[in-house]
């Protein structure tokens, strides 16, 4: 029975629906509200219990995201269902209004989204950093989680803006002119940081790989968000900013295998049986592969006679090594054994000469 009430009362007049008080019916919705939710949280775990018995990962990832915020869902409809019934007082009537609800269920959407592409690349994004080995493979891991989670909270606040019937041109304008200033002021972290993804999506190298960047030779030993540092045949590090990789030519000793072609050049005296040196030079490039096991035998060790120099006969003697960290040692152990058997055989190694004239008063030249 509705209740009576005078002008300046500030009682409210319940309402009946099918002779059901509107306040006990809105009891019953928000009840049977929490029934629905607890149900679907046990759905929810018995799900996760059967996604975990299969190989894809995708139907944790779905289960893991819309859990909770469903259970959450349901429960705030069925709230907003029950004060929609209810018998509100003048004063909370703006309570329910579907703007602030409409603003509550892009808050349910967002915490989905974000959950899904934040399990997304924790899981598959983890994976290939590992594959991959590669310390800056982590890291844009974890910065990909961060810009994604700040973008998709970013957009829901825009949206509630909206919902609430906010204007957010000035906002806009504000954020615009804010993102300028941190890019101009950031440019080089920028380029920096676009130039470690370059790398990570591209790999160039990978940690330890023997590497030529311009004038610096050495090995990768570490690769970061921004810059990349070397270990030099002179054992100096070397750190050099990724947007400079970007923009050089790199040379990777390491790939395909690590394999290296050596190139020795061999001077002797002019007149020397050039026969005579190639089987030499080739002999101790075979005697070398047998006694030290980071000179190979295949492939084949080769003497080219190249050219009639000044002063001499040029040969150059290619061998390989299997670890192009070797090759300084390589060079020693062929030095050292050139130099020995051309003792041996009283080959001379000619070294360059200068010729001398001086002129006498009476113009003269004597040598």
């Amino acid at each position: 029975m509705n209740n009576e009430t005078g002008p300046n009362s500030t009682l409210f007049v319940p309402t009946e629906i099918f002779g059901i008080s509107g306040n006990f019916l809105a009891i019953i919705i928000f009840l049977a509200g929490i029934v629905i939710a607890f149900t679907m949280y046990g759905i929810v775990k018995w799900l996760k219990k059967k996604a975990d018995t299969t190989e894809s990962r995708i139907d944790d990832i779905i289960l893991a995201s819309i859990g909770t915020p469903a259970v959450i869902a349901v429960l705030v409809i069925s709230v907003f269902a029950a004060l929609q019934v209810a018998s509100l007082p003048p004063r909370l009537e703006g309570v329910v209004e579907s703007k602030y609800f409409e603003a509550v269920y892009v808050i349910i959407g967002a915490w989905i989204v974000s959950g899904f592409v934040h399990n997304f690349i924790s899981i598959y994004g983890s994976r290939i950093a590992g594959k991959a080995g590669s310390d800056i493979d982590e890291r844009m891991v974890t910065i990909a989680l961060t810009i994604s989670k700040y973008v998709i909270w970013f957009v829901a606040f825009l949206l509630i803006l909206l919902v609430l019937d906010i204007d957010i041109t000035a906002f806009l304008a504000g954020a615009g002119i804010v993102a300028i200033a941190i890019g101009l002021a950031a440019q080089d972290f920028l380029s920096n940081f676009l130039g470690g993804a370059v790398i990570a999506v591209d790999k160039p190298f990978e940690l330890y790989d023997r590497i030529k960047i311009d004038q610096y030779t050495g090995d990768v030993m570490h690769v970061g968000s921004r810059s990349t540092r070397l270990k030099t045949l002179d054992n100096q590090i070397v750190t050099i900013p990724n947007s400079t990789i970007t923009k050089s030519f790199v040379v990777n000793y390491s790939t395909p295998d690590a394999r290296m072609k050596i190139r020795v050049p061999v001077g002797v005296a002019c007149g020397t049986d050039v026969q005579q040196v190639k089987k030499i030079l080739n002999d101790i490039a075979i005697e070398l592969a047998e006694r030290i096991p980071f000179i190979l035998s295949d492939p084949e060790p080769v003497v080219y006679f190249l050219e009639f120099g000044e002063s001499s006969l040029k040969f150059e003697l290619d061998l390989w090594t299997s670890d192009v960290t070797k090759t300084w040692e390589v060079r020693d152990a062929v030095n050292m054994r050139i130099a020995e058997r051309f003792t041996q055989e009283e080959i001379e190694i000619p070294f360059p000469r200068m010729d001398v004239r001086i002129r006498d008063s009476n113009n003269k030249s004597n040598f």
